[in-house]
């Protein structure tokens, strides 16, 4: 559901192999604490707290990080010509 506004809904699979390379190439120029949670919550799918607390912030914090880069991965995506 974190998702549903920052990622495209379409079945091609050309489509597919555009927003792997573009959302791989997002990820690379994030700075690494960023990467790192963003990684943790949506590749490894750990959960908020659980971030949160290795990394001694608070959900709250984390939260906010990783809708910012969604965000930006939104607008990365839009600017890359990739329909949402």
């Amino acid at each position: 559901e974190e998702w549903r506004d920052a990622l495209p809904t379409g079945n091609d699979p050309a489509d597919d192999l555009a927003v792997q390379d573009a959302f791989n190439r997002f990820v690379r120029q994030l700075p690494q604490e960023r990467r790192r949670v963003f990684i943790r919550r949506y590749w490894y799918g750990d959960s908020i707290h659980t971030i949160a607390s290795d990394r001694h912030t608070t959900d709250s914090r984390i939260k906010m990080m990783l809708s910012r880069t969604r965000g930006e991965l939104k607008e990365f995506l839009e600017k890359e010509g990739i329909a949402l």
